[in-house]
């Protein structure tokens, strides 16, 4: 793939079997520019963006214009990887219309080359009814966050034989819905590759081991923004201690008169400056 073409299906479809996908969540304008010039092929609009950009407690609390204000930042970056909007909570769950209708919103208002949700073969009428609204769809099973906490936690998913069977036949039906790659959510290694082999499309790890088609992560844990990151997650950077620190000597700066310093300051010319002063002058004598 030339770095300047745009990201499609069908080129993630090519990719496998030949070259590990890349996935990054994005959720503004200047963390999209940064990652598509790094070359990312698919930046995600995570509705992770709930709780690393609005501070709510879990994911079920993010609106549908939240997530497109967030997917719209993205997008207006122009970027060469595909855009894929995470559907929120209750935007697909009620009904098929629902979930096409807002599926063509993601499309329509904000940008979004692609729609994401959550879910096996409970979810693929509405997988298929979006595709055949002509709108690409990302499949998401094993750890599923947006319901996770109302049944049993973050839990690694498929360790039993049962539990296994279940995530390869949800597999199974995404792909026969028309999902063009399925996200991998925390499921054990051997499952995650058993899925991989069967299915024709991509299949985006995290949590789910080296088997994969693709990997994605959250760019907070990425670069280090939080303390603690999940044990599937691997920092790259330490950038909270980088902001925290410039943070402090700001605040140390400003308070020792140390900035801004004359470098920041712009000036008057001395002859603007004399005729100021002479014109108050004046006006202070007339008083």
């Amino acid at each position: 793939m030339n770095v300047g073409e745009k990201v499609t299906v069908e080129k993630i479809l090519a990719m496998k079997g030949k070259r590990k996908i890349t996935v990054l969540t994005a959720y503004d304008y200047t963390t999209a520019k940064v990652c598509d010039t790094a070359g990312i092929d698919i930046l995600l609009v995570g509705d992770s963006a709930g709780m690393v950009m609005l501070g709510y407690d879990r994911t079920t609390m993010v609106t549908m214009d939240e997530m497109l204000l967030f997917c719209r930042a993205v997008a207006n970056a122009k970027p060469r990887a595909m855009v894929v909007a995470d559907m929120p909570f209750m935007s697909y769950q009620v009904s098929t219309k629902d979930a096409v209708y807002n599926a063509c919103r993601f499309v329509k208002e904000s940008g979004a080359d692609a729609v994401k949700i959550e879910g096996g073969m409970e979810v693929s009428d509405k997988v298929r009814a979006i595709v055949n609204a002509g709108i690409p769809v990302m499949g998401h099973i094993g750890l599923k966050p947006q319901t996770a906490l109302l049944w049993q936690g973050y839990k690694v998913q498929g360790k039993s034989k049962d539990t296994a069977i279940n995530l390869i036949e949800d597999a199974l039906a995404l792909q026969e819905a028309g999902a063009f790659c399925i996200v991998l959510e925390q499921v054990t290694y051997e499952v995650a590759e058993i899925i991989t082999n069967r299915l024709k499309i991509p299949t985006i790890g995290i949590g789910s081991g080296l088997a994969c088609d693709g990997q994605v992560l959250v760019i907070h844990d990425l670069l280090g923004l939080y303390n603690n990151i999940p044990r599937f997650a691997k920092r790259y950077a330490n950038i909270y201690d980088v902001m925290l620190n410039a943070v402090i000597s700001y605040k140390e700066d400003v308070i020792n008169c140390r900035f801004p310093s004359k470098e920041h300051e712009f000036h008057m010319s001395e002859q603007e400056y004399n005729e100021l002063l002479r014109e108050l002058k004046m006006k202070h004598d007339h008083e």
